[in-house]
């Protein structure tokens, strides 16, 4: 019991990661199943059904956490009830999602593991290098035997195949897995305007650059919410690149959707293109410059955290923002959703769409894991038709009710909670889906979040003519390529994310484009892009 409190104490200060975790694991109560191979392979581990063994196990799982989720997972309804179907008690060690990266990089350097990295957002090049290393073990053969439900879903979408099956042939992960016509959740985080303000101005929605830049100048001029000062804030998000991203495509940027930042198709040559260094890029930054250069945008716009973007929403101050919905997170009703902006040269695309695949590494499970086969199970679950439902609705006349009609809908307590918590805030209780990230399978028929609300769905449809027609899944590099792009790709990619900003914010001119270009090209993108050519070769060919 010791060993196991000073696990826990380990996980919430994350000094001394590794050794702790190897503790952890080392004195977890296993169940008597082996690993792949051994003697008694599978023994506890029924084949199909509930319990998932006949035996109690006992699993420690490193697992990302959201600013929304509840402070344990092991209270949550879900994650009780399902302890209780599947006899095996899972311990989610919780790292908030902004200190992922630092915290999962010690555990992995550390040499000791958990029994499995859960919403930990594992990269490629991670599933790469540490699969062949033994670290992450191979699901292969796994999936065949113990994963029927996840083997289905890859049989009905190919593309889940080739964007898991790392260079050397072989799965190493679980995805968090979008149903592909389930647009609203692609898009995730529309360009939100207030709608009651639009009436108020007596103004359409925008449907170009030029008419948003109005409206929030507009925004600026008046006294829309009648309190008497100036306080309305025109835009607003946690950081430019929410704005950046959105407006894209109204300069025809980002044509492969949103797992490729930096590069997509040219449509003149149809060949590969560095969209940073594009001219039409410049453009796209001199205007988000204007925008910022006349006040426009959020002062904290390059500091502020979602939770403190959320409160400032609550007072009922933006004029516009990028997050999954006002709604739900800041209990402000009164927004829209922007569909494909037209730009000034006609351009008119969505690309804000994610890869439905939008996490590879969502699920993985390590070699210090002594029952695979049920932890596999265990995951397996959540791609069915059943356990999604469970997953993201809970449990029939507790968190849903279920129509004559068979639409699911969260109860009361949830949409309308009396202690006035915002529908996020009351899910937490019951769920750890929220802020997304998690391994499993996203049909709206189950999903009832944000980007299910009426204004979700709406925005989905006007996106729809414009949407980027062909989305590329992640690719996966080989360990030669992936050190390049940590080296000079890592190094390229912070120096245009830095001068990103000051082009923005007017601490470099746009005098200075031909140096950034130049500078950039120095950093080695002829290298850079014949990696990328060489990948998206191996990814066109599968």
């Amino acid at each position: 019991m010791k060993k196991r409190n000073k696990w826990i104490a380990s996980m919430l200060t994350m000094t001394m990661a590794g050794g702790m975790l190897a503790a952890c694991s080392s004195n977890s109560d296993n169940g008597g199943a082996a690993k792949p191979g051994a003697d008694g392979t599978g023994k506890n581990v029924n084949p199909s059904g509930m319990p998932i063994v006949n035996e109690p196990l006992s699993l420690k799982f490193f697992t990302g956490k959201s600013p929304t989720n509840g402070n344990k997972f092991e209270d949550t309804l879900v994650w009780k009830e399902y302890a209780k179907q599947s006899n095996i008690n899972v311990a989610f060690e919780l790292v908030p999602f902004e200190n992922l990266t630092e915290k999962k990089n010690l555990v992995l350097a550390g040499g000791d593991y958990p029994d499995a990295f859960y919403s930990a957002r594992l990269s490629a090049a991670e599933l790469s290098k540490y699969g062949s290393q033994g670290v992450f073990i191979k699901l292969n053969d796994l999936i065949d035997q113990y994963a029927p439900n996840f083997k289905k879903l890859m049989e009905k979408y190919p593309d889940i195949k080739k964007g898991l099956t790392m260079p050397d042939g072989n799965i190493y992960s679980l995805p968090s897995f979008y149903d592909p016509t389930f647009l609203p959740m692609l898009i995730g985080t529309p360009l939100w305007v207030n709608k009651e303000w639009l009436d108020k101005l007596g103004i359409e929605e925008p449907k170009t650059t030029e008419e948003f830049y109005q409206y929030l100048k507009k925004v600026k001029e008046t006294d829309l919410n009648g309190n008497g000062q100036h306080d309305e804030i025109p835009y607003s998000s946690a950081g430019i690149g929410n704005l950046i991203n959105q407006v894209k495509g109204a300069w025809g940027l980002g044509n492969r959707g949103l797992g490729h930042p930096y590069v997509d198709i040219d449509p003149a040559t149809n060949k590969l293109r560095f969209t940073k260094t594009d001219p039409k890029y410049k453009e796209l930054l001199q205007y988000v410059n204007k925008l910022y250069a006349e006040g426009l945008l959020d002062k904290e716009i390059f500091t502020i955290k979602d939770s403190a973007l959320y409160a400032k929403g609550q007072k009922g101050v933006l004029g516009s923002t990028v997050i999954p919905n006002p709604a739900t997170l800041m209990n402000q009703k009164n927004y829209i959703g922007l569909g494909a902006l037209k730009g000034p040269h006609g351009d008119q695309l969505y690309s804000h769409v994610k890869v439905p695949m939008v996490h590879v590494g969502a699920f993985a499970i390590t070699n210090k894991n002594k029952n695979p086969e049920a932890t596999l199970r265990w995951m397996d679950y959540f791609y069915s038709e059943e356990g999604a439902k469970f997953y993201f609705m809970g449990q029939k006349d507790v968190t849903y009710k279920e129509g004559a009609d068979g639409k699911l809908e969260y109860v009361e307590d949830i949409t309308k909670n009396p202690q006035g918590l915002t529908q996020d805030q009351a899910l937490a209780k019951y769920f750890t889906w929220l802020g997304g990230s998690y391994p499993g399978y996203v049909q709206e028929k189950y999903f009832k979040g944000s980007e299910t609300l009426p204004e979700a769905l709406a925005t989905g449809k006007k996106a729809q003519p414009y949407a980027v027609k062909e989305i590329w899944n992640n690719f996966n590099f080989t360990d030669t390529e992936t050190e390049l792009m940590s080296s000079i790709g890592k190094d390229i990619q912070s120096y245009v994310t830095e001068m990103e900003a000051k082009f923005v914010n007017g601490s470099a001119s746009f005098d200075e484009w031909d140096k950034y270009v130049a500078t950039v090209q120095k950093m080695g993108l002829d290298q850079y892009m014949k990696t990328y050519q060489a990948a998206y070769e191996r990814y066109s060919k599968k």
